[in-house]
């Protein structure tokens, strides 16, 4: 603020501030952006509307100065903010109770149930948390924590375009007193603010369509969860099956022994869900932001009028044109990776709940083809991922998957089945799904891939340096 004199000698090599400011108004003036006053007043005002719609608590922009704030007071995303705004989000998209005594009762009993089944079926043991119902905001609540890991590589590199649309176009070595500099150096804290708004919006609107339709806790594919534990949301599953003419308390069934397989899986195979968030996480830190993509959908003249519904509109005007099209070879052959162990880990799980509904469950073929109906249609997961991480996600082999678990099964038995996921390096490949007799008789053979080998030392690297502990961890099979 200019309230008062000040030393107009600028420091060595530094800009004079009085020529950044007259050079800050010209700018905005050929921006078609009228100024009346200080710029640094603008600025000023700018970094108080951004702490409002952040709500109260919030830090203004690094290198802003509200009322009352210290100086240097760092500015990060409110990720509490975007839980909360996710939850509203999904509050209004229908009722959402809480589950009670009614929804808890009917869920012990059916997995104490179907848990002696899996007994029998496989050789992973029972989790030892108790199963649980949630609500939608539960849901929200419990899994945040995983989603704010995923994104945040991609809301790092978008923050980054974002200040990239001031920044000079020269090569050349940067020159203090350039103009451009001047204004990426003022606007940069508030174009980073903005752009946590912008994907903040679209995350919280993700997770409220995947926590309105997804019926289990992991039905995603990824473990989300914070502990290996039995889940449903009751106030999803009619909704979601309400075409199939059976028993609801059939449907729940067999909802549970699914969760309950894939919980089996992923609390006994300490490197599954680990390195399934790893491939996500490194491919979401090799996405390019378009950054054209981003100067056609927000002008700095928004900055001069920024509402919580203009960031609604920004953020829709961006919704499916963040990311360039074009992938890396790295990034194809996550993907790829990626695709195959949640086809892997969908396909032993269609696997063992088969053997059991089989046995136990008369209407299980219906069941199994409600399953693969709601698979193949792109839902909210699909939708997600694709618009948030720009990540094409669909397990589309998860019927070759399935056969090649059945195989080992006929072959070595439920034991030499589920020894396999003791290592990743054990595990089958894509081109193990294109011929399963061939891995079940030891016969196929893999291709040396330098793209491969370095993206396993990077994983190693990722989930050692987070805390994830030995990626080659291994299975604990029962007995």
């Amino acid at each position: 603020m200019n309230d008062g004199p000040h030393d107009s000698t600028p420091n060595a090599g530094q800009p004079d501030p009085d020529d950044m400011a007259e050079q800050f108004r010209r700018m905005m003036q050929q921006l078609g952006i009228g100024m009346q006053g200080d710029p640094s007043t603008f600025m000023a005002q700018l970094a108080q509307m951004l702490q409002g719609l952040s709500g109260p608590g919030t830090a203004a922009p690094v290198g802003f100065q509200a009322p009352g704030q210290q100086p240097g007071a760092a500015n990060s995303v409110d990720w509490n903010r975007i839980k909360d705004l996710a939850r509203h989000v999904a509050a209004t998209k229908g009722p959402d109770p809480t589950p009670g005594r009614g929804d808890r009762a009917p869920l012990l009993d059916a997995s104490r149930l179907v848990e002696s089944w899996l007994d029998q079926a496989c050789e992973f043991a029972q989790v030892s948390a108790q199963p649980e119902a949630w609500s939608r905001a539960d849901w929200i609540e419990n899994t945040f924590g995983a989603w704010q890991k995923v994104v945040e590589p991609v809301l790092t590199s978008l923050t980054e375009a974002m200040t990239g649309l001031l920044a000079p176009d020269s090569p050349e070595t940067p020159d203090a007193t350039d103009p451009m500099m001047a204004l990426g150096a003022m606007m940069g804290p508030v174009l980073k603010q903005m752009a946590s708004m912008l994907y903040g919006s679209q995350l919280a609107e993700g997770l409220a369509g995947l926590a309105v339709t997804t019926v289990s806790g992991t039905e995603v594919g990824l473990q989300v969860l914070p502990r290996a534990q039995v889940v449903l949301l009751p106030s999803n599953i009619a909704a979601a099956w309400n075409d199939l003419d059976l028993d609801p308390r059939d449907i729940e069934i067999y909802l549970v022994l699914r969760e309950a397989a894939r919980q089996r899986l992923f609390n006994a195979v300490g490197w599954l869900g680990p390195q399934l968030l790893a491939l996500v996480e490194h491919y979401a830190r090799g996405i390019r932001i378009d950054s054209s993509a981003i100067e056609d959908a927000v002008d700095v003249e928004d900055l001069a009028q920024l509402t919580p519904d203009k960031i609604q509109e920004l953020s829709q005007r961006l919704q499916g044109r963040l990311f360039e099209p074009t992938r890396t070879p790295e990034q194809e052959g996550v993907l790829s990776r990626l695709e195959t162990l949640l086809a892997l880990i969908e396909g032993w799980v269609d696997e063992v709940t088969s053997q059991v509904a089989g046995l136990w469950m008369p209407q299980h073929a219906q069941l199994e083809e409600a399953v693969r109906r709601r698979r193949a249609t792109s839902g909210p997961a699909e939708a997600f991922f694709s618009s948030l991480l720009g990540l094409e996600l669909s397990p589309r082999r998860v019927r070759d998957a399935a056969n090649l678990w059945a195989a080992l099964r006929d072959a070595r038995g439920t034991v030499g089945r589920d020894a396999v996921w003791h290592h990743p390096d054990m595990m089958p490949t894509t081109t193990d799904l294109d011929d399963p007799l061939g891995y079940v008789s030891g016969e196929s053979t893999h291709p040396d891939d330098e793209v491969t080998a370095n993206l396993d030392a990077e994983l190693e690297e990722l989930l050692r340096s987070e805390g994830g502990g030995d990626p080659e961890g291994g299975a604990q099979p029962q007995g």
